[in-house]
Parts: C-alpha cells; structure tokens; sequence
C-alpha cells in the first residue's frame, strides 16, 4: 500500500511509479470519480478514451472532440 499526505491546499503527490507506469506526466488531466468513502483517479488519456468508446452513442465524435481539446491544452502550456 502505498500513502501520500494532503497538503493545505488539497494537493497530493502521486508517487512516481504509480505516474510512470500509468504514463501520467506534467499536464495530464485526472477524472475524479467518487465512490463512496473512496477516491478514484482516472488520468484522461487516448488509452482512456479508448476504454470507454460505446458508453455513449455519439460515434466517436464526443472522444475526438475531447482528445482535441487535450491537444489545444497541451499547447497553452509550454
């Protein structure tokens, strides 16, 4: 089990294995889901995208536009 500690601005630190083998970096979005008393953090990746295409009937369209605007954010960022 690994821990990380909430800082006072609610922040918490990702351990670095945990960022490299989900291929979280710099920049990268996190879906935060609340399941009960529990947490879960999903990075918004293609990879993401691609696990939940068909949940919704738009045809691909919701995931381009989406993965779109990842690519405009990632732009603004430098």
């Amino acid at each position: 089990m690994t821990t990380t500690v909430v800082t006072t601005k609610g922040q918490i630190v990702i351990p670095s294995k945990i960022r490299n083998r989900l291929k979280i970096k710099r920049g990268t979005k996190l879906y935060i889901e609340e399941n009960g008393t529990e947490l879960i953090l999903k990075p918004v990746t293609p990879e993401y995208f691609g696990r939940i295409a068909g949940v919704l009937s738009t045809k691909g369209k919701l995931s381009k536009a989406l993965l779109e605007g990842r690519s405009k954010d990632k732009g603004r960022e430098g």
